[in-house]
């Protein structure tokens, strides 16, 4: 069993509270050092309140499935031979009603373009391969009942 840890930092600084217009500006640390800026996104929260220079948790959501899917995705690529030089995911999460007409992320999808080299080159069924392998394989995909999509760009 591991233990992973995300510290959440979040101060009033005088403002009012009561009123409900605070910032929802705050810092994630990390357990390497990484610090950072964080908000409610501005599409849940309106500005000033919110802000859009700092990450928000549907993008974290989004990225955290997006980021262990590639990092599978490495893995299983190079345990068959193929080099991976760029890995590049433009991936987009949908917030909607669920079934119980709450609002959740309902879906995300990832869309990564992978580009190799040398001789080993995978064929297009190949990729598809690898990447539901990596799927089946993400721990955070299958932590969620969020629907996850790939629609990996092959060539």
């Amino acid at each position: 069993m591991a233990i992973y840890t995300a510290e959440v930092l979040w101060q009033r600084n005088e403002q009012k509270f009561l009123d409900n217009r605070y910032s929802r500006r705050h810092v994630l640390r990390f357990d390497g050092g990484l610090e950072l800026s964080a908000s409610s996104s501005p599409h849940v929260v309106p500005l000033p309140y919110s802000d859009a220079h700092a990450v928000d948790p549907e993008e974290l959501f989004v990225a955290a499935l997006a980021n262990c899917h590639m990092l599978w995705f490495l893995s299983i690529a190079s345990q068959h031979k193929f080099v991976v030089d760029t890995y590049h995911d433009q991936a987009e999460g949908v917030m909607a009603k669920n079934e119980q007409g709450r609002l959740a992320m309902t879906l995300v999808t990832l869309k990564p373009k992978v580009v190799f080299s040398g001789e080993h080159l995978p064929s297009p069924e190949q990729l598809l391969q690898l990447h539901h392998e990596a799927h089946e394989e993400c721990f955070i995909a299958n932590s969620v009942k969020t629907e996850l999509r790939c629609e990996p760009v092959v060539n």
